[in-house]
């Protein structure tokens, strides 16, 4: 009898992989709580998504079919921000915890796009059609109704007029330029952000928190999640050399930052890397 094959269990990463692959398909909220498979292994996804069914469905059997939209966003505020007390981590706001959609869940604290994300799913599931918008600087949650759009600020729980989103972007345009004859309409910044782009916002979060704490191996975990779910942005491929190489992980420093200068050849900081990618080849 043939011996049997052997079969490599997925990794945490294969699964992110997988739910990320195809844009069409890709499963944003669950792929959202994969982001914490690296600091808890053992977490259940599919039970933490059924845990958001079950609070979700506590809501939905309290409204009558025939609630019309903007009172069934109304349930829906009151529920989320009062009674589940879902709210800004404003005396910890670069906890990582912030981040991570299973620690947000139990705390009921997170930043403005875990909140969001959750917050949606709720939408989704009383039937309400809501989208993340990328704001500069704070993710916010658009909200379509029959006689226009609310937009909502999750980490407050405020309805943003659009004087309010004026003052607030203002700060944005002024930096960029984009005054005066340069200046942009306020509905460019309130599209719809697509699934790829708020996880990258999300593990970019991450990035910039692990690396101000110094945390080499997480941050290697999230940025192979960015360049798993980013294959062209060479500047994620060559960050991710360099946390490897920190990490005692030289051979696969060398090939990323290979990635990287093959595609980034006049880069500025080209000549430094390739003496660093010799002397990984090297060591790896």
């Amino acid at each position: 009898m043939a011996g049997l094959l052997p079969f490599a269990t997925p990794t945490a990463l294969d699964y992110f992989a997988a739910l990320v692959a195809d844009d069409s398909s890709l499963p944003l909220l669950e792929a959202a709580f994969a982001l914490a498979l690296d600091d808890d292994p053992g977490l259940d996804v599919q039970g933490e998504l059924a845990r958001i069914d079950a609070l979700a469905e506590n809501l939905r059997s309290r409204i009558p079919a025939d609630t019309a939209p903007l009172p069934r966003l109304r349930l829906l505020n009151r529920y989320f921000f009062d009674e589940l007390g879902f709210a800004g981590n404003v005396n910890h706001y670069y906890d990582p915890c912030n981040s991570l959609l299973p620690a947000v869940l139990q705390t009921r604290r997170g930043i403005p796009i875990t909140l969001a994300l959750l917050y949606i799913e709720f939408a989704a599931q009383i039937g309400l059609s809501a989208q993340g918008v990328s704001f500069p600087g704070h993710f916010l949650v658009k909200i379509h109704l029959p006689r226009g759009e609310v937009v909502i600020d999750p980490f407050s729980g405020q309805s943003l007029s659009r004087d309010e989103l004026d003052e607030r972007l203002a700060p944005y345009l002024r930096q960029e330029g984009l005054v005066g004859d340069n200046e942009v309409p306020l509905g460019l910044f309130l599209q719809p952000a697509p699934a790829r782009d708020v996880l990258a916002r999300m593990l970019r979060n991450l990035k910039e928190i692990h690396r101000q704490a110094g945390d080499a191996r997480r941050l290697v975990g999230v940025l192979e999640r960015l360049v798993v779910l980013l294959p062209q942005d060479w500047d994620e491929r060559r960050d991710l050399a360099l946390a490897l190489a920190d990490v005692g992980r030289h051979a696969g420093a060398a090939h990323e930052l290979s990635a990287y200068l093959l595609n980034r050849p006049q880069a500025d900081d080209a000549p430094a890397l390739r003496h660093r990618l010799q002397a990984w080849r090297r060591l790896g």
